[in-house]
Parts: C-alpha cells; structure tokens; sequence
C-alpha cells in the first residue's frame, strides 16, 4: 500500500462529548500520510535530524532490507557488509529498522522520494512486520513503548 493509500480515521464516528473527570487521548495528525508528514516539515522548514537524509553508511543485506553494520547484530553466513549511500525512514531500534537506497540530501528530495514510492515506510524499514503482522502489539505487551 503507498503512503496515499494509507487507510484515514474516521473521525466522524467518534463520540466527542466528554464527561466530567474523564481523560481524552488526541493524535492530531494520526490519519497524516508520510508525505503530509514530510510535505509540513519542508513547508515549516523544520529542523530533521540528519539520519533522516542520504549519508554514506556501512550496510549489509538481509531478507531485502539493509541494515546497519553494527556491534548489535550478528552477521549470518554469506551476509557482507558494503557502503551505501542510504538514509532512514524511521529511526528506532537497529537491530529491526532498516535504511533505504537514496541520494535525497534536502527536504524537498526526501518529498519527491517519497512521493514517488509506492511501498510505505512500514513495508520497506520494519523487519518486524516482515516475521508476524502482530509484531508492533507483541513488542506493545513486552513494554518496548
């Protein structure tokens, strides 16, 4: 699914009213796109950590992801490492998010990469989708979030 095709809230099924001593939970931008995300970053000119932009990196390949070459991974049989210019688009936990090919060193590149991509973000950085479509809740009730 790409980023346009991500499913939107449906806000209007939700009751509003709030009663006395009740608590609300508000997400202002959870039915935003990726590219809504990226599109409001370079519109405001924030601030985005580097890590976000294509940067030279050691990487290895694994199950059609990339991984950082790190201390926190071990290598299995026949994986190499190689330099790659990549960049992320997530940042978490290195041993299950992983870069992606890229020459986007500005926001507006990262806005027209991403705009041109069909697989989101999720599908193409998250090993953990890629073993169990309940990964996200499993690492939830472990208290990894």
């Amino acid at each position: 699914m790409g980023s346009q095709e991500q499913r939107r809230e449906l806000w209007s099924l939700y009751n509003g009213k709030i009663r006395k001593g009740e608590h609300v939970r508000v997400f202002p931008i959870s039915n935003w796109t990726e590219l809504d995300v990226w599109q409001y970053i370079d519109t405001e000119q924030l601030e985005v950590p580097s890590i976000y932009f294509s940067h030279e990196r050691e990487v290895f390949a694994r199950d059609g992801m990339l991984y950082a070459h790190n201390q926190f991974m071990e290598m299995i049989e026949g994986e190499v490492p190689f330099t790659e210019s990549v960049r992320y688009r997530t940042v978490g936990d290195m041993t299950c998010t992983g870069a992606v090919r890229s020459t986007a060193t500005s926001l507006e590149a990262v806005v027209a990469e991403i705009a041109a991509t069909r697989i989101t973000e999720r599908g193409e950085t998250r090993a953990d989708d890629r073993v169990t479509e309940a990964a996200m809740e499993d690492r939830k009730r472990e208290g990894y979030f």
